[in-house]
C-alpha cells in the first residue's frame, strides 16, 4: 500500500525534479520526523482538477500531509495554501496542521481533501514565484466557475479573456469560439462570449505568466476576491455574512460589504457557544470600548470561523509563528488552538534569502508550448506587461479597466540594470490609472509623439519600488494610489483621515461667480480651440513658464503695489524700512514684467498666431531663458537683501504695536491670500521653479536639438544662483515659519530665539485622566509643545505644556496601554503618552522626535523656560467638541485658514521638509472644473501653492474667489462608473466632497498630478536640517 514512486505525482506531471523542496521549512531545516506505523491513503484534489493520492502514517499530523503535497508540487510558497475537507456534519473545515490527520478525517476512503488557496495577500506582487501565481490564477478560475467570485459582466469577461490567453495564446476567432464552446468558465457564458473575444483580441503577445499576473491584478480589486461567506445574524436578528481577509473581519449583507473591522482596531476575538464576539480597541478620539456580538448557526460554525480569524491575524500581522502556551497544571480554560506555520513575513524573507531551489514547470491547461524557468531572467518579449489592468476607485471595486483594451495599446515594463532590481514601470494613459498611493512617490515621464497620434500616445511611466523580497523578473505593476496619510497603510487599506467632530457638515457655497452657468464653456468649443495650438511637450513647458510667471508677477504686486499703497496711507512704518523693502522689490517687478512680455511674445510666434514666417527659430524657449537668467544675475544684490528685509520687518512689528496692527489688518485683505512674509520670500522660491523647468527641458531635448545648448547653459546659470542662495533661503524659511507659528499659539513668551529650528507639527492624541484627548503638537530641535484648540475667533492654539528634548527618551507602548500606534515620551521631569492616527503617522513622528533628541543632546544643554502661565493639561476643561469645525470643501470670500488649523481638523502632520517641498511644487494655469452632480465644465484660473488650490475667474483677477485646502484630500482618477468620458481628468475627494479637474494636455495633466500629490501625501525625506548648520538670525 502506498508505493508513491509507482504512480505519476503532481511534481512529475509538472515536469519537476523529485524532492526539490519543502514548503514550510526554514533554510537548513530538516523535514519533520514521520511517525512509524501503518500507512493511510489520502486523496487530494489539486487546483487543476486532478487527483493525487498520498500515503501517510496513521498518527501523522496534518503538517506532514500538507508538506507532502507542497513537496510534490515543488511549491516554495506553500504557506498561502491549505487543505480543506467536509467533516462528519458535511461542513467544510480546514485541516489542522498540529492535530493527527486521522482524528480529523474519520473515513479517509470516502473523503476527497481539496488543496486550495487559504491566505490571499493584499498584493499579488508579494507572491514571488511564477508557480504560486499560476496556482492563484487557477483558484480565481475555480471561484468564477463556482459563483464565489461575483462581479459585473465587464470584469467577468476581462478575467476570462486572460484565462483564455494563458491557455490558447493569441486571439484567433475560430479557435476562440471552439475553446469557449468546450470550456465553461461561468454559468450562462454564451451571453459574454463576444465581449470575451473582444478583450482577448487585445492581449496579443501576452505570455501565460503575464496573463496570470493581469488576472490577479484585476481579481484582487474585486470586493469578493478571496472571500468565503459565513452566515450569521446581528443583535437585531438581521441576516448577514461574516468573512475574514488580510485586512481584518468583514461584514456583508448579501454580497455587499457594509462594514469592516481592521486588525489594528480589534483587541480580542472570542466565541461563546453560538455567539461570536469582537472586542474593539478604544477609538483614538474617544475613551469607550465596544464589543460586537454576532449569532451563528451552531457552536461548530462559530468555532470554525473563530479559528480562521485567528489564523489570518497571525499570518498577516505577526512576524513569526506564535509560541505554544504552557499546559495548565489543574484545568484548562478556553481553546488551545493556535496558528501553525510560517507567517507571511517569514515566507517573504525565506524566498528573498534564496532558501529554495527554483525549478521549471509546465501548465496543464495551457496549449502554449513554452516552459519558463524560474531561475532565468525574463527575455525582452516576456517583459511586456499585459495591455490593461484592473481599475478600481473608491467603492467601485467591480469596475475593471477596459479602456486600454479598446485602444489596443500595450503597456511595456522596463527594467534598469543597476545591480538592484526595480519593478518594471508601466506606460499608462491618464484615464487608465488607478489610485495614486501615498506610500509610493511616482516619477512621471512622458514620451513625445507626433501630433497626429496625440490621442494614442505612449503612456507615462510611473516607477515604483518593488515589494520587499521580490524576484527579478516578476512582472510587478505600479500602484498608483495616494492616501492622505502619506505612507504604507496596513494591508493596503486606505484609511480616511479623521476630520472635525461635525462629520455631517456640508461644504459652504462657493461664490456665485464660480457657479455662474455663463462661465461654462461647451466641450466641443474647447476641443476645437485646443487643436489650434502646438502639441509638443517643449511648448507646454514654455507655457508653464508663462502661466507661473503671471502668478509670480501678481505676487510681487502684492508688495510693490498693494502693500506700498497701504503703507503710504498710514504713518506706521519707519522710512528706512520702507526704503529697504520697496527699493529691493521694485527692480524685481520691473524686470519680470519685461520677462513675461518676452515669453508671451515667443509663445505667440510658436503657436503661429503672428505674421512671422520663420517657423523653426521660434519653436524653442531656451534662448529666451538664457538671456533673461543672465540678466537676472545682476539682481542678485536685491535677492540677498531679503534676509535683512524679513528680519527688519519682524523687529519693527515687535517694537511697534501700530505696525503690528497694520500688518495684521493687511493680511486680512483678499489680495493677501498668503501670509505677508511668504510674499517676501517669493523671489527665492521662483529661482527654484526656473531650475526645475530647465531640468525638465534639458531632460526632454536630445543633444542634437537646436534648443539644447541654450537650455543647458541656462540651467547652469540658474543652478549657480540657486546654490549661492539656497542655504540662506532655508534659514529664512525657518525664521518665517517660527513667526507664523508664534501667531498661532497662545501662552508663549519667546518662541523665536536664535538657533531654534522647526521640525514638525501635527495632531496627536494624548492619554490623560479623561482618556485620549486630541492635542496639537509642535516639534522643534530643542522642545516639544502640546496645545489644544482655543476658543478665540483667530483659531489660535492654547499651549498646555512643553517637554525639553534634552535627556528625553522614547519607546513604543502599544501593549502597555492597549492603544494602537502609541508612544511614551519620558522627559527629565515629565512623561506623556501619545497616539497617532495611523502607523505611518507614528513612524514620521518617531523619526523626527528621535532626530530632535539627537540634536538636543549635541547642544549645550536644556532649553530655557518658554511658557507663560497656563493651567496644567489635566485641569483644562476644554474639549474637542467645543470648537467650530473646518469646512471640508471650498472656502469662499474669506482668507484661507492656517496650516496648523487644517492639520488639527484633518488629523494630519507636516514637517519642515514638506514645507520646503511645497515651495518648489507650485503651479498655475487654466483648468476645467466639474462638480460631482453638475453637467458642464467650468473654466477657472487655478493657483496651487501652500498646500492649497486658489480659484480665480481669470489670471487678471487680483484676488481668489475661493480656496480648497488639500491636506487630507485623496487624489485619484475617475472610474468608468463616473462617466467622465474625457482625457486628462483627475479627481479630488474628501468624504462627500468630490471635484473633477481637466487639463489641456498630457504634460499639464502630469504636472498637476505631481504637484497636488506633494500636498496630499508626505514624501520620504532626508534630514532636512543639519545640527552643524543651525539657523542663525
Amino acid at each position: 500500500m502506498g508505493e508513491t514512486e509507482q504512480r505519476p505525482t503532481a511534481g512529475s506531471r509538472l515536469g519537476a525534479q523529485e524532492n526539490a523542496g519543502i514548503s514550510t521549512l526554514e533554510h537548513g531545516q530538516k523535514p519533520p520526523m514521520t511517525p512509524p506505523g501503518k500507512l493511510v491513503s489520502i486523496k487530494i484534489q489539486m487546483l487543476d482538477d486532478t487527483q493525487e493520492t498520498f500515503d501517510i502514517p496513521q498518527r501523522a499530523p496534518g503538517k506532514v500531509l500538507h508538506d507532502a503535497v507542497c513537496n510534490h508540487l515543488n511549491l516554495v510558497e506553500g504557506d498561502y495554501f491549505g487543505l480543506e475537507f467536509p467533516d462528519h456534519k458535511k461542513m467544510m473545515v480546514w485541516l489542522d496542521l498540529l492535530k493527527p490527520v486521522m482524528k480529523q478525517i474519520r473515513r479517509p476512503k470516502h473523503v476527497v481533501v481539496k488543496f486550495v488557496v487559504k491566505f490571499f495577500p493584499p498584493d499579488h506582487a508579494q507572491l514571488q514565484e511564477e508557480l504560486t501565481r499560476y496556482l492563484f490564477a487557477l483558484q480565481v478560475k475555480q471561484d468564477l466557475a463556482q459563483g464565489r467570485l461575483t462581479c459585473n459582466d465587464t470584469s467577468t469577461a476581462l478575467l476570462i479573456s486572460h484565462i483564455v490567453q494563458s491557455e490558447i495564446g493569441d486571439f484567433d476567432e475560430t479557435i476562440d469560439r471552439e475553446h469557449l464552446a468546450k470550456n465553461k468558465y461561468i454559468p450562462h457564458q454564451e451571453a459574454l462570449e463576444d465581449k470575451i473575444m473582444e478583450f482577448h483580441r487585445n492581449h496579443m503577445g501576452q505570455t501565460p505568466a503575464e496573463s496570470d499576473f493581469q488576472l490577479l491584478e484585476i481579481a484582487r480589486r474585486l470586493e469578493m476576491y478571496g472571500i468565503r461567506l459565513h452566515p450569521a445574524k446581528d443583535r437585531e436578528g438581521t441576516k448577514i455574512n461574516l468573512a475574514v481577509a488580510n485586512t481584518g473581519i468583514l461584514v456583508f449583507q448579501g454580497h455587499t460589504k457594509i462594514n469592516a473591522f481592521n486588525w489594528a482596531k480589534v483587541r480580542k476575538l472570542s466565541f461563546k457557544r453560538k455567539r461570536f464576539l469582537i472586542k474593539l480597541r478604544p477609538d483614538v478620539n474617544s475613551s469607550f470600548q465596544d464589543t460586537l456580538e454576532f449569532l451563528m448557526a451552531s457552536r461548530d460554525f462559530c468555532k470554525s470561523f473563530w479559528k480562521i480569524c485567528v489564523e489570518h491575524h497571525a499570518f498577516f500581522r505577526l512576524f513569526e509563528e506564535p509560541k505554544p502556551k504552557p499546559k495548565p497544571v489543574l484545568f484548562s480554560r478556553g481553546s488551545s488552538f493556535r496558528f501553525s506555520g510560517r507567517t507571511q513575513k517569514q515566507v517573504l524573507d525565506y524566498v528573498k534569502e534564496g532558501g529554495h531551489k527554483k525549478v521549471q514547470f509546465e501548465r496543464k491547461h495551457s496549449k502554449i508550448h513554452s516552459i519558463r524557468s524560474l531561475t532565468a531572467q525574463p527575455s525582452e518579449q516576456h517583459t511586456e506587461v499585459p495591455k490593461q489592468s484592473a481599475r478600481a476607485y473608491g467603492d467601485n471595486n467591480d469596475a475593471a479597466a477596459v479602456q486600454s483594451c479598446r485602444q489596443g495599446k500595450e503597456l511595456k515594463a522596463s527594467t534598469e540594470d543597476t545591480g538592484q532590481h526595480k519593478s518594471p514601470s508601466l506606460k499608462k494613459s491618464p484615464k487608465e490609472g488607478r489610485k495614486v498611493d501615498g506610500a509610493v512617490v511616482s516619477t512621471v515621464e512622458e514620451e513625445e509623439e507626433p501630433a497626429k497620434d496625440r490621442m494614442q500616445q505612449n503612456r507615462p511611466q510611473s516607477q515604483q519600488p518593488s515589494t520587499a523580497g521580490s524576484l527579478t523578473g516578476s512582472p510587478h505593476l505600479s500602484e498608483l494610489s495616494i492616501n492622505s496619510q502619506g505612507g504604507p497603510s496596513v494591508a493596503n487599506m486606505t484609511l480616511s483621515p479623521n476630520l472635525s467632530p461635525d462629520a455631517k457638515q456640508s461644504s459652504p457655497l462657493v461664490s456665485p461667480l464660480l457657479n455662474d452657468p455663463s462661465c461654462i464653456r461647451a466641450d466641443d468649443e474647447e476641443e476645437v480651440k485646443r487643436k489650434r495650438f502646438p502639441t509638443e511637450k517643449a511648448y507646454f513647458m514654455a507655457k508653464e513658464v508663462a502661466t507661473t510667471e503671471r502668478t509670480y508677477l501678481k505676487d510681487l504686486e502684492v508688495i510693490t503695489s498693494w502693500f506700498q499703497s497701504a503703507v503710504s496711507k498710514e504713518d506706521c512704518m519707519p522710512e528706512t524700512l520702507k526704503n529697504l523693502i520697496f527699493s529691493n522689490f521694485e527692480p524685481l517687478h520691473k524686470f519680470h514684467t519685461g520677462f513675461l512680455k518676452e515669453i508671451e511674445q515667443r509663445l505667440v510666434l510658436w503657436e503661429g498666431r503672428s505674421n512671422a514666417q520663420i517657423k523653426g527659430d521660434y519653436q524653442r524657449i531656451g534662448d529666451v531663458m538664457l538671456k533673461n537668467i543672465q540678466s537676472m544675475k545682476q539682481l542678485t544684490v536685491h535677492l540677498r537683501k531679503h534676509n535683512e528685509i524679513l528680519m527688519e520687518l519682524e523687529n519693527g512689528i515687535k517694537n511697534s504695536r501700530k505696525l503690528e496692527t497694520f500688518c495684521r489688518d493687511f493680511e486680512l485683505q483678499k489680495v493677501c491670500y498668503l501670509p505677508l512674509n511668504t510674499f517676501l520670500l517669493r523671489p527665492l522660491h521662483r529661482l527654484m521653479h526656473y531650475k526645475q523647468i530647465m531640468e525638465r527641458l534639458c531632460k526632454h531635448y536630445p543633444p542634437s536639438h537646436i534648443d539644447f545648448r541654450d537650455s543647458r547653459a541656462a540651467l547652469a546659470e540658474i543652478s549657480e544662483m540657486v546654490a549661492q542662495l539656497h542655504g540662506n533661503m532655508i534659514k529664512m524659511e525657518n525664521f518665517q515659519k517660527l513667526h507664523e507659528l508664534k501667531k498661532d499659539l497662545i501662552g508663549m513668551d519667546n518662541l523665536v530665539i536664535p538657533g531654534r529650528e522647526f521640525i514638525r507639527l501635527g495632531s496627536l492624541s494624548k492619554l490623560s485622566g479623561k482618556g485620549l484627548q486630541q492635542r496639537m503638537f509642535f516639534l522643534f530641535n530643542d522642545i516639544l509643545l502640546y496645545t489644544s484648540r482655543g476658543l478665540t475667533a483667530s483659531n489660535q492654539f492654547k499651549v498646555h505644556g512643553h517637554l525639553p528634548l534634552y535627556g528625553m527618551t522614547m519607546e513604543e507602548s502599544e501593549e502597555e496601554w492597549g492603544v494602537p500606534h502609541c508612544l511614551t515620551l519620558r522627559g527629565q521631569h515629565q512623561s506623556i503618552v501619545v497616539a497617532a492616527s495611523t502607523r505611518a503617522e507614528m513612524d514620521k513622528w518617531t523619526e523626527d522626535i528621535q532626530m530632535a533628541i539627537d540634536l538636543a543632546e549635541k547642544s549645550s544643554g536644556p532649553a530655557p523656560e518658554l511658557l507663560a502661565s497656563s493651567p496644567p493639561d489635566n485641569k483644562d476643561p476644554l474639549s474637542v467638541s467645543d470648537c467650530s469645525s473646518l469646512p471640508a470643501g471650498l472656502i469662499s470670500d474669506q482668507r484661507p485658514v492656517s496650516i496648523s488649523y487644517v492639520c488639527w481638523y484633518r488629523m494630519q502632520s507636516l514637517s519642515f521638509y514638506d514645507i520646503l517641498q511645497s515651495n518648489e511644487n507650485q503651479l498655475s494655469g487654466n483648468l476645467l472644473r466639474k462638480f460631482k452632480n453638475s453637467n458642464g465644465w467650468q473654466k477657472l484660473w487655478v493657483v496651487f501653492t501652500n498646500f492649497c488650490m486658489f480659484f480665480y475667474k481669470s489670471h487678471q483677477d487680483n484676488h481668489p474667489l475661493a480656496s480648497l485646502p488639500l491636506l487630507g484630500y485623496s487624489l485619484t482618477l475617475p472610474s468608468e462608473s463616473e462617466n467622465i468620458h474625457k482625457d486628462y481628468v483627475f479627481k479630488l475627494h474628501f468624504k462627500s466632497h468630490v471635484y473633477y479637474f481637466r487639463a489641456e494636455s498630457e504634460y499639464t495633466f502630469e504636472r498637476w498630478m505631481e504637484v497636488i500629490r506633494s500636498a496630499t501625501s508626505s514624501a520620504s525625506r532626508p534630514r532636512a536640517l543639519s545640527h552643524k548648520e543651525p539657523h542663525a538670525y
